[in-house]
C-alpha cells in the first residue's frame, strides 16, 4: 500500500500497528470496524468523537494546548514536529513551516496534490446531471497501473476512492487516458452473449440496464466518451484527464522533508532531539486508513526514541 515507500515506513508501522491503532481507539470509547475496502473506521462514522475523547485525555495528563501560536524555529528543546503537509491550508495545514527548516539548511521537497481529484471537461449536460453520482464496482487502468472500487462524477471532474489510489501515477505520467471497465466482474465473451439479445422497441438505455446491468450514470458515460455500446466497449471507456484539481482541495499531500534528513526514529540528522513525522515526511498512501496509519506510527515511534533519549539525559 505505501509503494516505494514501504521501506522507509515499515519498521515504524511494525512498532505500531493498526491493531495496536484500534486498541488505542477502544481505549477512548471508539469503537471501530473494518469497512469493505480493508479500512477501518469509527462506528459513528465522524471522526469529532474520537478528536474529544482525545483532547479530553491530553488535558488529564496535564498537557498544555496552546491554539494560534506559530512555532518559528529551533530552540534546543526536544521536540516533535508534527504540523502536517500543504494540503487543505485553510484549515491550517499550510506548509507555513518549509521557510524555516530550509533556512535550517533540512532539504524539504516541493509538495504536490495526493489522493485528489484530477479536472476532466465534462459537457454541462453530463455534469449538470451526474455531478456527486457515484461510479461503483468498476475496473481502473491508468498507465498500466490497475485498481478495483468506486468512483464519483464531480462537477470538475473525477474523484473518489478508486481514483485516489491511481492520483500518483496520474500525476506522474500526464497525457494518458483513464481506462474504465463497468463490468470488470464479466468477461468481453459473457457481454457480448447477452449484447446479442433482440433490442426490440426499447431505448438503448433501457436495453443496456436490463441486459448488462449499467445503471444511468455508466450509459450516459458510455455516450459522453463517444464510446460504442458494445462489449468492448463497455470494459473499455476512456476518459481524458487534465490535470490534478490542485493541492488546496487534495486529501493530502505528496513531498516534504527528504528522507535523507532523517534517521530511522525520524530525528533530525541536523537537530539531536527534533524529529518530524506524519505528513511533513516525503512519501505518500492512499487515503483513509493507510495514510492515517502511517502518520500514527511515525509519531510513536518518533516519541518513544525521544522518551528513551530524555531518560537517558
Amino acid at each position: 500500500r505505501y509503494g516505494e515507500a514501504k521501506e522507509f515506513l515499515e519498521p515504524a508501522i511494525r512498532a505500531f500497528p493498526p491493531e495496536a491503532l484500534i486498541a488505542w481507539c477502544n481505549d477512548l470509547g471508539i469503537e471501530t470496524f473494518v469497512g469493505s475496502s480493508g479500512r477501518v473506521f469509527p462506528k459513528q462514522m465522524k471522526a469529532s468523537p474520537l478528536l474529544r475523547a482525545w483532547l479530553m485525555r491530553l488535558q488529564s495528563l496535564g498537557v498544555t494546548l496552546k491554539a494560534r501560536t506559530r512555532w518559528e524555529g529551533f530552540d534546543g528543546t526536544p521536540t516533535i514536529l508534527a504540523m502536517g503537509g500543504a494540503s487543505w491550508p485553510h484549515l491550517g495545514s499550510d506548509a507555513a513551516w518549509v521557510p524555516v527548516l530550509r533556512a535550517a539548511g533540512i532539504r524539504v521537497n516541493g509538495f504536490k496534490p495526493a489522493n485528489s481529484r484530477f479536472l476532466v471537461n465534462w459537457t454541462p449536460l453530463f455534469r449538470d446531471r451526474f455531478a456527486g453520482t457515484p461510479v461503483k464496482n468498476v475496473g481502473l487502468s491508468y498507465a498500466n497501473n490497475k485498481v478495483r472500487g468506486e468512483l464519483m462524477i464531480s462537477q470538475e471532474g473525477i474523484e473518489g476512492g478508486a481514483i485516489y489510489a491511481l492520483s500518483k501515477f496520474m500525476r506522474e505520467s500526464p497525457g494518458e487516458p483513464l481506462q474504465i471497465d463497468l463490468r470488470p466482474d464479466m468477461t468481453i465473451t459473457a457481454l457480448a452473449e447477452k449484447l446479442a439479445k433482440p433490442r426490440s422497441k426499447e431505448s438503448l438505455s433501457t436495453y443496456l440496464r436490463k441486459t448488462v446491468g449499467l445503471p444511468p450514470v455508466a450509459i450516459s458515460l458510455l455516450h459522453e466518451t463517444h464510446t460504442p455500446a458494445t462489449a468492448e466497449g463497455i470494459k473499455d471507456v476512456a476518459v481524458t484527464i487534465l490535470r490534478p484539481a490542485g493541492i488546496a482541495k487534495a486529501i493530502s499531500s505528496a513531498g516534504g522533508i527528504a528522507r535523507a534528513e532523517v534517521d530511522h526514529n525520524f530525528q533530525l540528522l541536523k537537530f539531536k532531539h527534533c524529529y518530524a513525522v506524519g505528513e511533513m515526511l516525503d512519501w505518500e498512501a492512499p487515503t483513509g486508513g493507510y495514510l492515517l496509519q502511517a502518520c500514527f506510527s511515525t509519531a510513536v515511534m518518533a516519541a518513544r526514541n525521544c522518551l528513551e533519549n530524555l531518560k537517558k539525559a
